[in-house]
Parts: structure tokens; C-alpha cells; sequence
């Protein structure tokens, strides 16, 4: 989903400057017409780092999306010490980091738009997923605090909600890939339009929310997710 949203942001015209831990990112600047910056969102000094960077080498950050995440496929029981630790220190310091290295620059110019990942596990219980829920729950209450910090100053802070998206992340920490029946089970279990999201569809969103298309909206938490949480 991030790098679907780099690519809708790229072709509306953003000068796109991209952060990831995998190497691989350098190649898929490349096709976006982008910067790299490789390196983690967990460490507060790269996020301080990349920001100034980009200041010094783009001009002003109008738009920050916070799309890292990982995710811990376990109960709360069976969630290790440094899982739990790992899991928050991307999630949620990373959104935290980068948030506040970014957002003194947007108020100063008194324009901005922080467009967050959330996750419909962040709204409802996620069984098998405690960890995981509970950093999209303080990512989703740290888009609103923060949204409200800055209303009067031009900045404003939403966050996108996806709900089941066809991502490599339906595959990560499994024993092995779901199978291409397994995922369309899995669609027409849980979601009611019957099929898993395109990372395009979120990211879609993700450029209204960062456009000033959305100009009255800061605070706002987007479900992207087939009516899943209307239920």
C-alpha cells in the first residue's frame, strides 16, 4: 500500500521521497522518479535525518505518509517480550518519529497534510492479533491528538483504514503463503463485498486525504474496508 501510494502521489506531480529498511527500495525509486532513504522509522534520528534531508535537498515537506508497519501473528499470551517491543517500536514509533521530525516545518509554513496507515484491527478486536491491534489503536489516537494540536495552524493529520488488501503482509509471519483459494475463502468469509481490496484502492484515499481536495478534513480516521467495520 505504501508503494502504491508513492506511485498515485508520483503521477498527480509529488516530488516522492521514499523510506524503508529493504535495500530493494533503491530500484523502486528508480520507477517512481524518486529519493531513497534506507534505513529504519524505529530510530528517531534517521526520521530527524531524512526530513532535514529532504528540506535541504526538495524544499518544504507538504505531505507525510506514514505507511510502515509490521505485523505479529499471535495471542497476547503467546507474544514475546521483544515482539511486543518490535511491533510498537515500527507501528507506532515510527508514525511518532517521523510525525515530529516533519511537523514543525509544516507549521511554520502553516500548510501540511500527515496522512497516517491505520487498520480496521485498530477499530474492532483482532483475535490472533493483539499486538498488532493495539498499535493501530494508538496509531488512530495519536492521528486524532495530534490533528487537534494543529488544527489552527494548517496542518492537518488523518489516517487512511484499510481493511483486508491483497499485500504481502497476508502472507508475512505465516508458517507458509496462504493459497489463491485459501485467500478468496478468506474474502468471502469476512468481507462483505466478497473480495480482498488492490493496494491502489487504499492509496487512492491516501492522495484525497493528502490533497487539499480534503481541506476540511483533520482528525478523520477513513475505513477503506469493503463495510467490514459497518457490520
Amino acid at each position: 500500500m505504501g508503494n502504491a501510494s508513492a506511485v498515485v502521489l508520483a503521477e498527480r506531480g509529488a516530488t516522492v521521497v521514499l523510506v524503508d529498511v529493504n535495500p530493494s527500495l533503491e530500484a523502486f525509486a528508480a520507477e517512481v522518479d524518486g529519493i531513497a532513504h534506507v534505513g529504519s522509522v524505529a530510530d528517531s534520528a534517521f526520521c530527524d535525518g531524512v526530513i532535514a534531508a529532504t528540506e535541504e535537498t526538495c524544499g518544504a515537506v507538504d505531505i507525510l505518509v506514514n505507511a510502515a508497519g509490521t505485523i505479529v501473528r499471535a495471542d497476547a499470551v503467546d507474544t514475546s517480550d521483544a515482539d511486543w517491543h518490535r511491533i510498537f517500536s515500527v507501528n507506532v514509533d515510527g508514525v511518532f518519529y517521523m510525525s515530529r521530525a516533519a511537523v514543525s516545518g509544516m507549521v511554520a509554513r502553516g500548510r501540511g497534510s500527515i496522512v497516517n496507515f491505520g487498520s480496521i484491527w485498530g477499530v474492532v478486536g483482532g483475535p490472533g492479533h493483539s499486538a498488532y491491534a493495539a498499535t493501530k489503536g494508538a496509531v488512530h489516537q495519536l492521528t486524532k491528538s495530534m490533528a487537534l494540536e494543529h488544527a489552527r495552524q494548517g496542518v492537518r493529520v488523518n489516517a487512511v483504514v484499510p481493511g483486508e488488501i491483497r499485500t504481502p503482509m497476508l502472507s508475512s509471519e505465516r508458517a507458509r503463503p496462504p493459497t489463491e483459494d485459501e485467500l478468496h475463502a478468506l474474502a468471502d468469509r469476512a468481507v462483505p463485498m466478497g473480495r480482498l481490496g488492490d493496494p491502489r484502492e487504499v492509496a487512492e484515499v491516501v492522495a484525497f486525504l493528502a490533497s487539499d481536495a480534503s481541506s476540511y478534513m483533520t482528525g478523520s480516521l477513513v475505513t477503506v474496508d469493503a463495510g467490514y467495520t459497518a457490520r
